[in-house]
């Protein structure tokens, strides 16, 4: 059984003053809506920050992060400069239920990068579960995968939404990260059962 439904939001890291020319990439080419533009996370931290502009697109979303630097540099312009303009950072994945997969990714070797953010965004309560690099080493540049769990209903407006209380718990979730040095990857593959196979394709739905 599939513990995700399907991509929720990707999110790409723009180089320093790039992040407007990719907007309008999203909306005027790719027809996307501007649904949230959040110009700092975090306007009263001296060190560095991010901003954050959303687009949605009825059944997924894009998020356009580009880093602000202060007396650091932020974790976003590290990932920028060793990945390039408008990288992809991390792919956020809705689940049937996050806690039930939270005790599963932790009972294979998993590592989240912290607690599960809750939040509400205004169609009901949110919650996200930010998981540690895929590959080990920098956290600040390394892609990662999110995974969130949104309210269920058949009403058309429970868009893709962002808040800026949810853009910085992730910020500092990073950076809290980088300060520390840790740089575990996301899956321990020793949990990995000896005698798995890969298992034959499915029929096609």
């Amino acid at each position: 059984m599939s513990h995700l439904r399907k991509v929720d939001h990707i999110t790409y890291a723009c180089e320093h003053a790039s992040i407007e020319k990719w907007a309008w990439f999203h909306i005027e080419v790719e027809g996307g809506t501007l649904i949230n533009r959040i110009d700092d996370v975090r306007p009263d931290d001296p060190d560095s920050s991010m901003k954050i502009w959303c687009i949605d697109f009825g059944d997924f979303g894009i998020a356009l992060v580009e880093g602000i630097d202060r007396r650091k540099k932020s974790h976003v312009t590290r990932f920028v400069e060793r990945h390039g303009d408008h990288a992809c950072q991390h792919v956020a994945y809705d689940c049937h239920d996050l806690e039930r997969f939270r005790k599963h990714l932790l009972a294979n070797g998993g590592h989240p990068r912290g607690a599960v953010l809750v939040r509400h965004d205004g169609f009901g309560v949110l919650k996200q579960l930010f998981a540690k690099g895929y590959a080990p080493g920098d956290p600040t540049e390394a892609s990662f995968p999110e995974y969130v769990e949104r309210p269920r209903g058949n009403d058309d407006s429970l868009h893709i939404t962002f808040s800026q209380g949810a853009g910085r718990s992730f910020y500092e979730q990073i950076e809290n990260a980088f300060a520390v040095g840790d740089d575990e990857p996301l899956i321990d593959f020793s949990k990995m059962p000896k005698e798995w196979r890969v298992p034959p394709p499915a029929p096609r739905r």
